[in-house]
């Protein structure tokens, strides 16, 4: 008997699917959807490396498609599911976009704005917040950015021992 995903976790692996995308452009595997009405209205990945672009982040990325879509600034109605906390970068357009929900995979003990360093999505000094959910899938998620990350320390270590050969 198979277990039937929560619509959360449905969610969070289109989020991965986006992420896998990055990873195949050696982009940090780090992908989000934007879910309106139960529909994925926009869905972007990470192509900071790519575009050579500091706020190409898979989040901006998507709510930017997602306005363009809905032909409003406003999302008021969107859920955002992104496969790392977001940064303080994202969550400040996340909520300058009005997104009412925010759903995240992996904590971002460096750089995470969700939670972990601090909680600007749900600061109450801010005249939006957004409701948010932490931890979806986040094994499947960490496991992404750890690989992603071990490959790169593996292929530098064999660089530098190829150098010195």
């Amino acid at each position: 008997m198979e277990l039937e995903l929560s619509e959360d976790e449905y969610f969070m692996k289109e989020a991965i699917r986006e992420a896998k995308k990055a990873e195949e452009l050696n982009e940090v595997p780090i992908g989000a959807v934007i879910v309106i009405d139960g529909k994925i209205i926009s869905r972007a990945h990470n192509l900071r490396e790519s575009q050579q672009n500091a706020v190409a982040h898979a989040e901006l990325l998507a709510i930017e498609k997602a306005c363009q879509i809905m032909g409003s600034w406003r999302l008021e109605n969107a859920t955002l599911y992104v496969t790392l906390e977001p940064c303080p970068m994202c969550s400040g357009a996340i909520l300058l976009s009005r997104v009412s929900r925010v759903v995240y995979g992996a904590a971002d003990p460096k750089g995470g704005c969700a939670g972990t360093l601090m909680n600007l999505l749900q600061d109450e000094r801010f005249n939006h917040q957004s409701e948010l959910t932490d931890g979806i899938l986040e094994s499947e998620c960490s496991q992404l950015l750890s690989n992603f990350f071990r490959g790169i320390r593996e292929r530098k270590k064999l660089e530098k021992k190829l150098k010195t050969q």
